[in-house]
């Protein structure tokens, strides 16, 4: 559809994303934008998940005119960023990139957090557990240990004392990250673009087009920069770039419903914490009972490629029967607990696991942002402070796990 300037103008004071009108003799036409120095922005977002909204975000600290654009708003419930909960967590196995990223992350979470009338950070703690003598599990309590980050730790017998709730096993330890813990994730994303003062606007994402003046035109504006941080549909906008360098899988995750009283505060925040089995990169992992929604499990292991517009979002019964499964096995006075609800998301895969942020190539002004891999809502306000700081800095390198060079079409994880 074609936009005429008045069309612009009108569009753009009546949702309060501009100030006024574009005077005629600052403006010309040119495909379906007008371009003028009132309508000409510094940065369009496109995808108000957790990358985009935290992108936004620094960007507006930063003194930029942003705009924010999303096709179903922000912290929908098909966004990889939606839902209940997600972990933050500070153990990546000693993987400084990701540990001091995950730890800058945790405190500006937690500003955002107590400057909101519903927290969205619950520091109910992060336990992980494994075979004793797991090297990814050394490497994460050297680094707590080095960077002075507050955790308990201790064998089977410590685990049992401290979770009798879980069942461990022989030969297992673990320890717990204590200041860490959950976020809420619809509703922190949310909050992100409420505290930019932003709205993120409604808009199908289409690729970029390059105008004359060397600005682009997405949707109804015109951006010196743009931002695609649209998680599992990155590789449906740049198929021929993208397709095999980010997958989007099926991911379901399970709630059930702990008894009533005594025995059913064992799985409150305040007795049992975040928790993750890891063995060997085969995770399982869950959340206490949070704001009424069930105590909730998953399992990381990717699931089937699906297209986040059309797969199917009912929980599979072979799904819930694997998680009782494991819940008899671990939590053993959850086993017959009633099943309450599912939810079925996508994770958007790199190769191995890292992140992407560098350059739509041919487009110096262009980023695309992604990869979540499952792990990325924690690093949110670190993702998006580094894609600010590119926007304003043209010169600034990319860092190489993060480059698009990086990313290849064979999957072979290697960050958890």
């Amino acid at each position: 559809m074609r936009i005429t300037r008045r069309q612009a103008a009108i569009g753009m004071v009546a949702s309060g994303l501009a100030a006024g009108p574009a005077r005629a003799e600052q403006a010309f036409a040119e495909g379906d934008w007008v371009v003028s120095k009132e309508t000409t922005v510094d940065l369009v977002v496109v995808g108000a998940g957790v990358f985009g909204a935290w992108t936004a975000w620094h960007a507006r600290r930063a003194g930029l005119n942003v705009r924010l654009l999303d096709a179903h708003g922000a912290g929908h419930a098909r966004a990889s960023s939606g839902g209940e909960s997600r972990v933050i967590r500070v153990s990546y196995g000693g993987d400084p990139l990701y540990s001091r990223m995950a730890a800058d992350s945790l405190a500006q979470w937690d500003v955002l957090s107590q400057r909101q009338s519903q927290p969205i950070l619950n520091r109910c703690g992060v336990l992980w557990f494994s075979p004793a003598g797991d090297p990814y599990m050394a490497k994460s309590l050297a680094w707590l240990r080095a960077q002075r980050i507050a955790h308990s730790e201790g064998d089977s017998a410590w685990l049992r004392q401290s979770l009798p709730q879980i069942a461990f096993n022989d030969g297992e330890s673990g320890f717990i990250e204590r200041d860490s813990g959950a976020l809420i994730a619809s509703r922190a994303v949310q909050a992100v673009v409420a505290d930019a003062r932003l709205v993120a606007a409604r808009y199908e994402a289409k690729p970029p087009v390059r105008l004359s003046n060397g600005a682009f035109g997405v949707g109804p504006f015109v951006a010196r920069n743009v931002v695609y941080a649209c998680g599992p549909w990155l590789p449906k906008l740049f198929p021929d770039l993208l397709k095999g360098r980010i997958v989007a899988t099926r991911q379901e995750v399970y709630h059930f419903a702990p008894p009533a009283g005594a025995d059913g505060q064992r799985y409150a925040p305040l007795a049992l914490p975040v928790w993750a089995d890891f063995n060997g990169g085969d995770i399982v992992y869950g959340f206490p009972e949070l704001e009424g929604q069930g105590f909730k499990l998953a399992f990381d292991r990717h699931g089937p490629e699906v297209d986040p517009d059309t797969q199917d979002r009912r929980v599979s019964a072979e799904g819930i029967a694997a998680a009782r499964a494991y819940l008899a096995q671990r939590f053993p006075g959850l086993a017959d607990a009633p099943f309450i609800h599912g939810r079925v998301c996508q994770y958007e895969n790199s190769s191995n696991g890292d992140f992407l942020i560098d350059r739509l190539p041919g487009h110096d002004r262009v980023w695309l942002v992604g990869g979540g891999s499952g792990h990325g809502f924690k690093h949110g306000p670190a993702v998006g402070a580094r894609v600010a700081r590119h926007v304003a800095d043209s010169a600034l390198p990319v860092e190489p796990r993060f480059s698009l060079a990086s990313k290849a079409a064979v999957q072979k994880r290697t960050v958890y």
